[in-house]
């Protein structure tokens, strides 16, 4: 970590914040259907800016930590991409119109960083008490990694979510969407939309997700700075993400096994740790290699669905 750490988390959330409130209040004030065109801009843009940060840490702080980011950032956003499996089934499921879809993203994504920054914080404070708690991060990874690779389905049930269900006890819900408006006031009483219930159920999906994500990255290193940067600009180029990928995400059948792989190899490297230590230049060889090979295989399996010699897996979406 910079010696100047404090200086360093301030000048990077005052970037984030400028990047959002850009984003928002600049390029997407309007609520508007995004294009594919605008997403894959958006989402080089994010890259972009992402590889030129790493690129700061090699120069200024070397290798051991550019690496460090650098693979934290390839795990993330690799991750990621399994967000986007649930955010289409979550949008099916109430209905949600395109042009809306990004304000709830964009709205997702600030209470993400935010749960992120509290869960990383968390993690230090405990591996700095119980070191021993790695190990437990290990476990959890191995379980995931198993659970990801034989579940089947993707399945979202937002009526079982008790932060849903209190919602609905406390405020009577619209009966369709007002624009991209969260709170409406009818008949004299104040009513939630739809879309609030949405970004309820994506704000605590995420805390799902970042179960997996974040004892992940403190695989690959224990600099609070490096899991945070890696987690935030990952999770700032999700929502253009989701847009290019929404449509083609049926292509990448084997991704959730390589995602699998991938978790359950860094749970038995932070379990063998005091054994041996996997250098993070094979880490980033190892995982790099395992989601090429998950995403090649994808591709010549779309080719073959294509080609009509092999048919299509009813589930394949939550596969």
């Amino acid at each position: 970590m910079p010696d100047n750490e404090i200086v360093f988390f301030i000048v990077f959330n005052v970037f984030v914040i400028a990047m959002l409130i850009l984003d928002l209040l600049v390029f997407h004030r309007k609520p508007h259907e995004v294009t594919l065109r605008e997403a894959t801009i958006w989402s080089i843009v994010w890259v972009t800016l992402a590889l030129l940060f790493n690129a700061g840490l090699f120069v200024m702080y070397g290798t051991k930590t550019g690496m460090e980011f650098l693979t934290g950032y390839v795990i993330e956003k690799a991750l990621s991409v399994d967000n986007i499996f649930v955010f289409i089934m979550i949008f099916a499921y109430f209905g949600v119109p395109l042009k809306y879809q990004h304000r709830v993203l964009f709205l997702g994504i600030v209470g993400a960083l935010v749960m992120r920054a509290f869960f990383i914080g968390a993690g230090v404070i405990l591996i700095s008490r119980f070191e021993w708690i790695l190990y437990l991060f290990g476990v959890v990874l191995i379980i995931s990694g198993w659970k990801m690779a034989f579940n089947k389905e993707v399945e979202v049930h937002p009526d079982r979510n008790m932060f849903i269900r209190f919602a609905r006890k406390l405020f009577p819900v619209t009966t369709g969407y007002e624009s991209h408006k969260f709170f409406v006031r009818q008949d004299g009483k104040w009513h939630i939309t739809p879309l609030l219930l949405v970004l309820i159920t994506i704000e605590t999906t995420d805390v799902v997700f970042a179960v997996d994500s974040i004892p992940a990255v403190f695989g690959v290193t224990r600099d609070p700075f490096i899991v945070y940067s890696s987690n935030v600009f990952a999770i700032l180029g999700l929502r253009a993400l989701y847009f290019v990928l929404s449509g083609v995400m049926n292509s990448f059948y084997y991704l959730k096994h390589g995602l699998s792989i991938v978790l359950m190899f860094i749970g038995v490297k932070m379990l063998m740790a005091d054994l041996y230590h996997i250098p993070i230049g094979v880490s980033l060889a190892v995982i790099g290699t395992i989601l090429a090979v998950s995403v090649v295989l994808s591709m010549k399996r779309t080719r073959r669905i294509a080609a009509g010699q092999v048919s299509v897996d009813e589930h394949a979406p939550g596969s």
